[in-house]
C-alpha cells in the first residue's frame, strides 16, 4: 500500500471529496485508510456507568475507515500543496524510497 500513517492525503471522490486530512491508521489488508476528519459516522453506545459514578454512552461522533483508492497523497512544492499519485524507486543501498510521480521529489 502507497499510504502511510502520518501522511497528508486528500478525498478524490464520495461525500468527502476534496478534504484533507492526515492518515490516523493504514489497514493494509482491508486496503483501507483512517482519515482524521473524513468519513464521519455516528455510533450509538450503551449507556452504563464509570468506576467514578459519571455517565457514559449515547451518540458519538467517529471517523469509519475508507479506501485507499479514494484517497490521493498531498506534497508541498514551492508553498503550494500538490495531489499526486506515489511511485518507487531504489537508492544506491538497494532501499526502496517512495516518490511523488507529480513532483519528482523523494516522501
Amino acid at each position: 500500500m502507497k499510504i502511510k500513517k502520518g501522511d497528508l492525503v486528500q478525498v478524490i471522490t464520495g461525500k468527502d471529496r476534496g478534504k484533507q486530512g492526515k492518515v490516523i491508521a493504514a489497514f493494509p489488508r482491508e486496503d483501507r485508510v483512517l482519515v482524521e476528519g473524513v468519513n464521519r459516522v455516528k455510533k450509538h453506545t450503551k449507556a452504563g456507568q464509570t468506576a467514578r459514578g459519571s455517565k457514559t454512552g449515547g451518540i458519538v461522533t467517529t471517523e469509519a475507515p475508507i479506501h485507499v483508492s479514494n484517497v490521493q497523497l498531498v506534497v508541498e512544492k514551492d508553498g503550494n500543496k500538490v495531489v499526486t499519485r506515489v511511485g518507487f524507486r531504489f537508492d544506491d543501498d538497494g532501499n526502496k524510497i517512495r516518490v511523488a510521480k507529480r513532483t519528482g521529489e523523494d516522501i
